[in-house]
């Protein structure tokens, strides 16, 4: 007789979020009634619950979930339930599967099992988390009424593997909030992610626990509390863990040696690889492989190259890891085709590079901008099947871009299965290097409408582009959109670009303007930005400009880093305070070989040859190689010090002592030695037997000295030397018409054709800009209608005229770049003169000036009178040379 089914009354099952999923979702094999037919059990007959059990585990075994999941609802039915442990099984099936749909279905059914305890609901947390769902463990997990050390421990493993490393620790301090103690199992979970995580104080914390639970003697723990301190750094913690560890494994070695090379101390970490071998533990491939990866980060390749063929001896053979750090080396420091001979070698000895190997190798193409290698690496990614990458079709892109082909680094970007933020921006970036801003502009439009929205790399590389093509205003107009449209605030790179984009446009007023900008608005700025825009402040009427970024600096200690600090020495001392420099200079510690150019140069430029001589001796004396600027400053030195027997010497010894290449500075920095000192004929002399052709600067330098010395005749040779080398140079042309007319002769007539003569363009107006009261004022040669107080400085430069005529007497035939003074043409550093001592109280102690030409002698002798009459100090830097009047001298001893 047939028995009625039994149907169960609707019952809330077990209090966890349970989710809603249709059995369709279900690969379904035959329909129920078949079911009932094979492995199954009947939907209308209740069957025993031992015979239930095996059969679901059956399935489990082979596999057949859906199958199982349907004997659960025919349990249903019946109002029979299955045992935890079977339940158990299936989610493990789950797992073993990655069968997240069936997972799904059991967790609905849940309410089938006989007891859910603690564990069954751990078993489900883990099917989420192992099956790649964490959000859904995490849901689970929390749901629970009670959680014992295996749930704490399930959950904490699926954030572990998710790389949740802060989860991680917070899931820790709640476990220990409820009375749950982690054992040896969990703790170095827990304490990786403290590494990870650089969570140094709860790393310590740990440390406790395990000292007062009785922990101290699993290697494993101990290894992972020694990974913590030398990953946060802390090594003298580590070495003191290290030394009191009773058993060590490769593991125990590796942690150490590791932290070592990670605080770049690559000699205290071989030490370490050293007493491992002392100490009888071989050291594996792991261990070999971090010690060749250091060196090559830290750029020692050769000594990386010798380790790796060390390691072959010892018959442990490179791995793709080897090579690719050997090749990732090779390329950082420029040595790229060794690198490319590395990777040839790896595909040789039949090693498969991996998506890191393929990528370092497009970027040691992108580098040097090698197509055709770069075709090589792209074919290699084709063959292992590794194009359709991220990494290395990024990669890609950028080598194409950077070697200008555009259409090739398009067509990958195109064909990318995947884009981030990253591809986004090697294209948009290629085509903004290529100077083609549209395009670059329609990407960036489609880049907002992405999956990947640019970020502020993308708005930077646009602003760039924008100003390396002269487009400042549409730069400012993308500048401005930042917060707006892509709610991304602008970072100290977008103020950097900004400031090296007016810079580069030689709009030095606009990038001081951007730069005080960035520091009200409270942008800090970087290294970056002071080795930027301190260049536009190499000048004297910038010198509190210097002073207040010098300011800026050391606040941001920015002046610790080397390269800062040798700017400032620099600066300074184009800016006029040259004390200031020796003061940056002696500060240092230590100094490298541009620091000491830096000051040598700075003692030439203001004409303090005793100085400059006496700290190239300080320098040989500390062991330091000059370099080839040293020998340039040298022989400057010398010529400046009238020297001539000693600049000779340092020409010839001092380069063949240190094994400096000569070239045309040094022969330049010859004529002009023997030049000043007089010897014209030793001068053409020397230029006639110059191994090297001579350039203009060669021959510039014995023009001036031809001009000072009044060797007009010379001064022809040399200038139409200058007029074949640079024909359309304005200022040659003046002093070549000038030197014919002193020798009675026309060159113009004799020289210029009659078109020539309707390109012929007038020589620059002269200008002169003085700071005063924190302002910087312009006075152009002709230009009355702007002068203030027009009558007081003409009156006054009339008056300082006469006395500089009865003070001077020599008033023979020159040629100067400047047209001589009439009436209505006065020189434009005299009326600078004139402005910063006629409306004063009292006069200014120091004047500094900057002149666009060459000041003329008459001007020279007025600034020497008006510094002993006045008894102020002049700093003037006209286009040729930094001159110091005080006391009625000049620093340039009347050469220039």
């Amino acid at each position: 007789m047939e028995k009625n089914l039994i149907i169960l009354p609707s019952k809330p099952w077990h209090p966890l979020l349970i989710p809603s999923h249709s059995s369709t979702q279900l690969e379904w094999h035959g329909s129920t009634r078949a079911l009932a037919n094979s492995n199954s059990v009947s939907m209308t007959q209740r069957s025993h619950p031992k015979l239930v059990d095996t059969q679901l585990n059956q399935l489990c075994a082979n596999g057949s979930l859906s199958e199982a999941v349907a004997i659960l609802d025919s349990l249903a039915q019946q109002g029979s339930k299955v045992r935890p442990i079977t339940f158990m099984n299936l989610l493990q099936a789950c797992i073993d599967k990655d069968c997240i749909l069936v997972g799904r279905e059991l967790h609905t059914r849940i309410g089938l099992v006989r007891k859910v305890n603690p564990f069954v609901e751990t078993k489900l947390v883990s099917m989420y988390a192992k099956c790649g769902h964490l959000d859904e463990a995490r849901k689970v997990f929390d749901e629970m009424r009670e959680r014992n050390l295996f749930t704490w421990s399930a959950m904490i493993g699926a954030c572990s593997r998710d790389l949740k490393w802060e989860e991680v620790v917070e899931l820790f301090y709640d476990m220990m909030q409820h009375g749950v103690l982690p054992d040896d199992f969990l703790l170095p979970k827990v304490l990786k992610a403290c590494g990870k995580f650089r969570d140094i104080e709860t790393g310590r914390l740990i440390h406790s626990l395990v000292i007062r639970g009785g922990m101290c003697s699993s290697l494993h723990v101990n290894n992972s509390i020694l990974a913590v301190y030398a990953k946060c750094g802390e090594m003298s913690c580590a070495e003191k863990i290290f030394r009191r560890m009773d058993e060590r494994n490769c593991v125990s070695w590796n942690v150490i040696i590791t932290g070592y090379c990670q605080r770049g101390e690559i000699e205290q970490a071989q030490k370490y690889f050293d007493a491992m071998q002392e100490e009888g533990m071989e050291p594996g491939l792991v261990t070999w492989n971090i010690l060749i990866a250091s060196y090559s980060q830290l750029g020692h390749c050769d000594i990386a190259m010798d380790l790796m063929r060390k390691m072959e001896s010892f018959g442990i053979t490179p791995d793709v890891y080897t090579w690719t750090s050997m090749i990732s080396g090779f390329t950082q420091k420029g040595r790229i085709n060794e690198a490319f001979d590395l990777l040839r070698d790896m595909l040789i000895v039949g090693v498969e590079p991996n998506s890191i190997t393929i990528a370092s190798a497009a970027s040691a193409c992108a580098s040097v901008k090698s197509l055709s290698m770069g075709s090589e690496i792209h074919s290699i990614a084709v063959k292992t099947s590794m194009v359709d990458d991220i990494l290395i079709g990024n990669s890609l892109i950028d080598m194409y871009a950077k070697g200008g082909d555009l259409e090739a680094a398009q067509s990958i970007f195109d064909v990318m299965l995947e884009r981030d933020v990253y591809s986004w921006n090697s294209i948009i970036g290629g085509y903004c290097q290529a100077g083609f801003c549209g395009k670059a502009h329609e990407l960036f439009m489609k880049m907002q409408e992405s999956d990947s929205p640019p970020n502020v790399v993308t708005w930077n590389v646009m602003i760039t582009g924008f100003m390396q093509n002269g487009d400042e205003d549409e730069a400012l107009n993308l500048f401005l959109r930042i917060e707006k449209d892509g709610k991304i605030k602008p970072n100290v790179a977008s103020w950097n670009s900004l400031i090296s984009g007016f810079l580069q446009n030689r709009q030095k007023d606009k990038a001081l303007q951007i730069f005080r900008q960035m520091q009200f608005s409270n942008m800090a700025p970087n290294l970056v930005t002071v080795l930027t825009i301190l260049p536009a402040c190499t000048n004297l009427v910038a010198a509190k400009k210097v002073k207040e970024i010098h300011c800026c600096a050391t606040r941001r200690n920015l002046v610790s880093e080397l390269s800062v600090s040798n700017t400032f020495i620099d600066s300074y001392a184009k800016s006029g305070n040259i004390m200031y420099s020796r003061k940056v200079f002696d500060g240092l510690s230590p100094k490298d070989i541009i620091s000491w150019n830096s000051l040598l140069s700075g003692y030439v430029l203001h004409g303090c040859s005793e100085s400059a001589l006496d700290l190239f001796d300080q320098m040989r004396k500390d062991g330091l190689h000059p370099s080839r600027v040293t020998l340039t400053s040298i022989i400057s030195a010398y010529s400046h010090a009238e020297m001539v027997d000693e600049g000779k010497h340092a020409f010839s010894n001092i380069s063949e002592e240190y094994q400096i290449r000569l070239d045309l500075e040094h022969y330049s920095a010859m004529v002009y030695l023997l030049g000043r000192s007089g010897k014209l004929a030793k001068a053409l002399e020397f230029i006639q037997n110059m191994p090297v052709e001579p350039n203009s600067s060669v021959w510039a330098a014995l023009l001036t000295a031809c001009r000072i010395h009044k060797n007009f005749g010379m001064a022809i040779f040399a200038g139409e030397h200058m007029l074949e080398l640079d024909p359309e140079n304005i200022i040659t042309q003046h002093l070549l018409s000038q030197a014919y007319s002193v020798c009675g002769k026309s060159w113009e007539a004799q020289k210029m054709t009659k078109l020539e003569k309707e390109k012929f363009v007038k020589m620059p107006v002269g200008q002169s800009w003085i700071e005063m009261n924190n302002m910087v004022h312009t006075f152009v040669v002709g230009d009355d209608q702007s002068i203030p107080y027009l009558d007081k400085i003409h009156s006054w430069l009339k008056r300082v005229g006469e006395n500089v005529k009865a003070h001077i007497s020599d008033n023979g035939l020159r040629i100067e770049e400047e047209e001589k003074e009439n009436i209505g043409s006065v020189h434009s550093e005299k009326l600078a003169f004139a402005f910063g001592l006629i409306d004063f109280h009292h006069t200014p102690q120091i004047l500094r000036i900057v002149k666009n030409l060459r000041m003329c002698r008459d001007c020279h002798d007025t600034a020497k009178y008006i510094s002993l009459a006045y008894g102020c100090e002049i700093y003037l830097s006209d286009s040729n040379c930094l001159h110091h009047f005080k006391d009625g001298h000049c620093s340039c001893r009347d050469y220039w």
